[in-house]
């Protein structure tokens, strides 16, 4: 029976005279250097950045062509035409404000992991935004009473497409805020799977933030 015969590791050539360096860590799960790094935008805040700025881009032309409308117009609001209610839709832009303040607070509450404030605030900046449209559609109908409608020309037109549009996201973003607050209300969230919470939360500021620049545009300018 032959001997069991044991060969040596190969030692490593000399180039010129030296030995080469070792080999770098590769970076791999048996590397005791290795520490993943976290990216610094996530799946979620990856997409909402896309469809956001897909957002502002569609919201920024319905903006232009009621500017050009307006400045090529020789008298704005046009005679005869009903005045919008200033006050009124500022008070109600305070609101829609609050909305976001309570979404922001929300936040603040997961991450101390008190799941009962996160419920709570999540639902008043539901009713905030539910408040919002409630007032927003009495005042359409006030002003169609006093006969500002679609076919009013560009004034009407404009006026109810660039603010109906924008009611739309808002009560599309309140149909989300609604459902993510049925889920944390069954205690989700709590666990660190927080992406649809984040998503629904950076919706939610961006529809409220695009408001001011439509209050100040068609209601101010």
């Amino acid at each position: 029976m032959s001997p069991l015969v044991v060969e040596a590791p190969p030692r490593p050539r000399r180039a010129n005279g030296h030995v080469p360096p070792p080999l770098p860590p590769t970076g791999g799960d048996d590397d005791p250097d290795f520490t993943p790094r976290r990216p610094r935008l996530d799946n979620v805040r990856l997409a909402m950045l896309f469809f956001l700025s897909a957002e502002v881009m569609f919201f920024a032309g319905l903006v232009s062509a009621f500017l050009v409308l307006r400045n090529a117009a020789p008298v704005w609001p046009p005679p005869f035409q009903p005045r919008l209610p200033v006050a009124v839709t500022g008070f109600n832009t305070a609101v829609l404000l609050a909305s976001s303040v309570a979404v922001a607070a929300a936040m603040r509450a997961r991450r101390g992991g008190d799941g009962a404030a996160l419920t709570r605030r999540l639902g008043l900046a539901a009713t905030l935004g539910a408040v919002f449209l409630v007032i927003q559609g009495y005042e359409w109908v006030r002003l169609v009473e006093f006969g500002l409608t679609v076919g009013s020309g560009a004034y009407g037109a404009t006026f109810y497409t660039l603010i109906g549009t924008h009611a739309a996201h808002v009560l599309g973003a309140l149909v989300w805020l609604t459902v993510t607050l049925a889920l944390a209300a069954r205690g989700r969230f709590l666990d660190g799977r927080t992406g649809p919470l984040r998503a629904c939360a950076i919706y939610w500021h961006f529809v409220v933030l695009l408001w001011p620049v439509l209050y100040v545009a068609v209601y101010l300018a």
